[in-house]
């Protein structure tokens, strides 16, 4: 059976002589939620930039379905820390922008109309249509980048540090909310996180890499915990401290970050 999402033997260069990834191998589900978490330096958004098709390996490749992807496309969205949203445009606006570009020869004005509406319903942002980015808070605006994402229908959703900007109560909410859209649209989803218990609520599997240079993926933790999840609930979860342990003993234990001399 050809794998969904499959990322070949990835080595990535910027310099001769010196890999930032080296040997990267994963296969993907549809459906998945998958979190790469390592220190700053592993390469992971990178990787993630690899499997957008906005940066090109050294060796190695990206196939989607079993056909290789080495460019970007309306198949592989991305949602960045920075929202990207263009200021002149509305709310409205920037998602239809994505929406007209990929639908335009397949859907009516009128239908192109209504899944701009339903995308920013989803993220709860249907009220703040007619504003533009200056006008609402940072995390309305990475609402409106994930609705604009997922307004193109793409068969991966590439998240990195979506949330990282964010107070800590925009971050939660957030994550439920992404959390909610995923399991009920069935997204496959790549998420690059700092952040130990945020992959181990939304992820079903955690990509832990190594430090770089010659980073590679050092674990990958299954994360059978029970969905829908529910962050107080889980506190007293054994599964769940047991997930978060084991992440962060990888991290601080067997992979500390170098410190500076």
């Amino acid at each position: 059976m050809t794998p969904y999402l499959q990322i070949d033997h990835i080595d990535k260069a910027f310099t001769p002589g010196t890999l930032v990834l080296k040997g990267v191998s994963l296969t993907i589900n549809k459906g998945e939620f998958v979190s790469i978490i390592g220190h700053s330096g592993c390469g992971k958004s990178t990787l993630l930039n690899i499997v957008a098709g906005l940066t090109k390996p050294t060796n190695g490749g990206v196939f989607l379905e079993g056909r290789q992807v080495d460019e970007p496309g309306p198949d592989r969205a991305v949602v960045f820390q920075n929202h990207s949203l263009l200021p002149w445009l509305t709310v409205y606006g920037n998602v239809k922008l994505a929406v007209d570009k990929v639908f335009g020869p397949t859907k009516s004005r009128a239908e192109r109309h209504d899944w701009t509406m339903h995308h920013l319903q989803l993220v709860h942002m249907a009220h703040e249509h007619h504003k533009r980015p200056a006008e609402i808070s940072g995390g309305m605006k990475q609402r409106v980048g994930i609705a604009r994402a997922l307004a193109m229908e793409p068969k991966v959703l590439l998240l990195d540090e979506p949330f990282g900007a964010l107070d800590a109560l925009t971050r939660a909410q957030l994550q439920d909310t992404v959390q909610e859209i995923a399991a009920r649209l069935g997204n496959t989803v790549i998420m690059i996180t700092h952040d130990v218990d945020e992959a181990v609520l939304l992820s079903d599997r955690i990509v832990m890499m190594t430090n770089g240079p010659n980073a590679m993926i050092g674990e990958v933790l299954d994360v059978s915990l029970p969905r829908p999840r529910d962050r107080l609930g889980m506190t007293d979860s054994s599964a769940y401290l047991s997930a978060r342990t084991r992440v962060l003993r990888f991290l601080y234990e067997r992979h500390r970050h170098p410190v500076a001399a």
